[in-house]
């Protein structure tokens, strides 16, 4: 299945996860009709500087963030570090993560979601 940019379905969500600000949820393909049963999320995330996506735990399931623009803070399991273009995490089963915009310009990553 080919996909152009244009088709992807934005989804504009306040305060993820009790985060700050508002984060663009631009699906590239859609949850129940085009990914599998096991696939939750394919999504380029936009977040204005200073906005986040709060702390949170995945139970049988799997997420990972990579950063295609812009600077970012996460928390995964307590640790925090700084993540650029290229930089990605991997959050399993059990743990839990936030992430926020940093700096003068938008933070833009994909985010996967995989559940078993």
């Amino acid at each position: 299945m080919f996909k152009q940019e244009k088709d992807w379905k934005p989804e504009l969500r306040h305060e993820v996860r009790n985060g700050k600000g508002d984060v663009t949820f631009n699906h590239i393909y859609a949850k129940g009709t085009e990914l599998n049963k096991n696939m939750r999320l394919f999504a380029k995330l936009v977040l204005e500087p200073g906005c986040s996506i709060g702390w949170h735990v995945h139970e049988n399931e799997d997420e990972i963030y990579y950063i295609l623009s812009g600077t970012a803070e996460t928390d995964d399991n307590g640790v925090k570090r700084i993540l650029q273009a290229g930089d990605s995490t991997l959050t399993r089963s059990g743990e839990g993560h936030s992430i926020t915009a940093l700096g003068s310009e938008k933070l833009e990553l994909i985010a996967t979601i995989i559940s078993y």
